[in-house]
């Protein structure tokens, strides 16, 4: 059995280490907050460059882009949002086993896909598995804009623009509450199954539609990334919101136990104390 003193300082640094996770908790729930609003706030934005985009790519027979067509699959680009820290719980390993077996399945040698990878979890993971990463970045915001990733977001789209890849696929934790995320894969280019529904308006284009498609369908791949990020972040605090909860809980527990292991062997030291100076004043008599 452990010692009094060896005891005592598993309780206290079980105690601090509650503390932290406490905070941590706190911590991810006030980024939560911001980062779900942040979310929703976006929504609305989507909602119309779809809506837009739909109208022209749907109502036109004569308007085209190669971002709205679909050609022969020679290489694929993978774009997967993680995060820059850990202690998320299953945020990061959950995306990142679906992609690797995603990748795995589909196939044979890293010059058929190259992966886009937005997090440093993400980057290592990979890298580590000497997988083809052809771009990263690392370190964004807890609460990012889209000048953060504008590079990235419009260095993906010249990707597929430039036939470098022939399809790219997103994949990222969407935000249900905030106690459960689920892992997504969306298609992100090209954009052959923009919802014909969205188109509920009737618009004038100038000069035309082409031209607008020329600068319209770009932006909207790369809100669509934009979009996912957001929603990402805010899986990625409730995640670690969840998982600092869960610690702070068996923290509590832990010191439970702990300190009634203690008092235990307390006591028992005492009686053990007790009974010789009983017997040895026995002795004496």
């Amino acid at each position: 059995m452990a010692s009094l003193r060896d005891i005592d300082a598993r309780i206290k640094s079980t105690k601090k280490t509650s503390q932290i996770t406490k905070a941590m908790q706190m911590v991810s729930a006030s980024k939560l907050n911001r980062a779900e609003t942040n979310a929703k706030a976006f929504v609305p934005y989507m909602e119309k460059i779809q809506e837009v985009v739909s109208s022209i790519a749907n109502g036109s027979k004569d308007a085209s882009h190669p971002m709205l067509v679909s050609r022969p699959v020679k290489r694929t680009g993978y774009v997967v949002i993680t995060s820059d820290r850990g202690l998320a719980g299953p945020y990061n390993s959950s995306v990142l086993r679906k992609v690797y077996q995603t990748i795995s399945e589909r196939h044979k040698s890293p010059d058929e896909y190259g992966i886009i990878v937005l997090g440093r979890i993400g980057s290592e993971f990979f890298r580590m598995r000497g997988m083809n990463v052809i771009q990263e970045l690392t370190g964004i915001s807890d609460q990012p804009t889209f000048d953060d990733i504008k590079g990235i977001t419009s260095s993906t789209v010249k990707l597929f623009a430039d036939e470098a890849v022939d399809e790219i696929y997103m994949y990222y934790n969407h935000f249900i509450s905030a106690i459960s995320q689920e892992v997504t894969e969306k298609k992100l280019l090209p954009l052959g199954s923009v919802d014909s529904d969205k188109a509920s308006t009737l618009y004038e284009f100038e000069p035309n539609q082409e031209e607008i498609l020329k600068v319209l369908l770009p932006q909207y791949a790369e809100s669509l990334m934009y979009g996912a990020l957001l929603d990402g972040k805010a899986s990625e605090h409730a995640s670690r919101m969840t998982a600092m909860k869960s610690a702070t809980d068996n923290a509590s527990e832990l010191i439970g136990s702990l300190t009634l292991t203690y008092n235990r062997a307390r006591q028992a030291a005492i009686t053990q104390e007790i009974t010789e100076i009983v017997g040895g004043a026995a002795a004496l008599e």
